[in-house]
């Protein structure tokens, strides 16, 4: 085990990754200086510019040569620098990234990762705090990944390395320099992680949410079980809907907008299934402001967890 920071945990992930396989390249702005959060620290150094390269600032370009890396038998990580700025690359990911294995009958797969930092940043305003999980988890043929902490950003940055399939990788803008033990466990997509025991209620949530969950939960006056789902595409089903069996109750937060958001997806498959009390907590529907008083409002807090606990009793 070592103490490392979130940063830090998936640049020794994905310098593990390209130790072992040659075929492991990285491609996108500003790489072989770190990368804006650090998460390249050293990449370009030890494996030179030819595997990871610094690109011309656009979007659609980085992502589409990536497309075509992978389709040649490379496994391409893409930086996106942030999940807004990708929006410029969404036919590249829609059209060609997603759909290739099932066009080309399974002759071709687009096993590429692309790092898309997603989430609300502080003082960054509408353009750069999005949480756009829920686009991408509708698209057939992408697996969606959201890790929450240092130890699941390295391992399940190792296991979308080695997916075979493009994975849209969403780490939290705010969560690089949070520090926490790592080992060298071996993640699992589609596998979610129970962080609390509890049995009065089911909290299923991802990302930087999941600190916040856990804080609302020691407060709460009732046993509150919490889940980091970990990966939003494929998603633990057998897990959650387990957990909601015992407690027969279920609130899922997230920090995108709850209107269309991914918990409604798992809103409903409980509620299906099940047939519990379900209850959901997103970001009203509006744009992140740049004022804090403004951003506040789209922020989701401890405190708002706490309340929609509270209306279960």
């Amino acid at each position: 085990m070592a103490l490392m920071s979130y940063a830090a945990a998936s640049c020794e992930a994905l310098r593990r990754g390209m130790q072992r396989d040659s075929r492991v390249v990285v491609l996108g702005e500003d790489v072989g200086r770190g990368g804006i959060f650090q998460q390249y620290r050293g990449l370009q150094q030890e494996f030179g510019a030819a595997r990871v390269i610094d690109t011309p600032i656009c979007e659609s370009t980085i992502m589409g040569a990536a497309v075509g890396m992978a389709l040649a038998g490379l496994k391409p990580v893409v930086e996106m620098r942030v999940v807004d700025f990708a929006l410029c690359a969404m036919d590249e990911v829609v059209n060609q990234a997603a759909k290739a294995r099932y066009m080309f009958g399974g002759q071709g797969r687009v096993g590429l990762v692309a790092r898309m930092p997603g989430g609300l940043w502080s003082g960054s305003a509408a353009q750069h705090s999005q949480s756009l999980e829920a686009w991408f988890a509708h698209v057939p043929g992408l697996v969606v990944v959201a890790p929450a902490t240092a130890q699941d950003n390295h391992s399940l940055l190792e296991a979308a390395i080695g997916c075979g399939d493009p994975v849209i990788y969403l780490e939290h803008k705010e969560l690089w320099g949070m520090q926490g033990e790592v080992s060298e466990k071996r993640g699992v997509i589609g596998k979610a992680s129970i962080l609390r025991g509890g049995k009065d209620v089911t909290l299923v949530t991802w990302s930087r949410t999941v600190h916040e969950a856990l804080a609302a939960a020691e407060e709460a006056p009732m046993s509150v079980e919490v889940i980091d789902l970990r990966t939003l595409w494929p998603w633990d089903r057998e897990m959650v809907l387990a957990s909601a069996a015992r407690t027969r109750r279920l609130l899922v937060v997230h920090e995108a907008v709850q209107a269309a958001g991914f918990g409604a997806e798992i809103a409903a498959t409980v509620a299906e299934e099940l047939g519990i009390r379900v209850k959901r907590l997103g970001a009203p529907r509006i744009p992140v402001g740049y004022a804090k008083p403004l951003e506040d409002e789209a922020r989701i807090t401890a405190e708002r967890i706490l309340s929609s606990l509270n209306t279960f009793l």
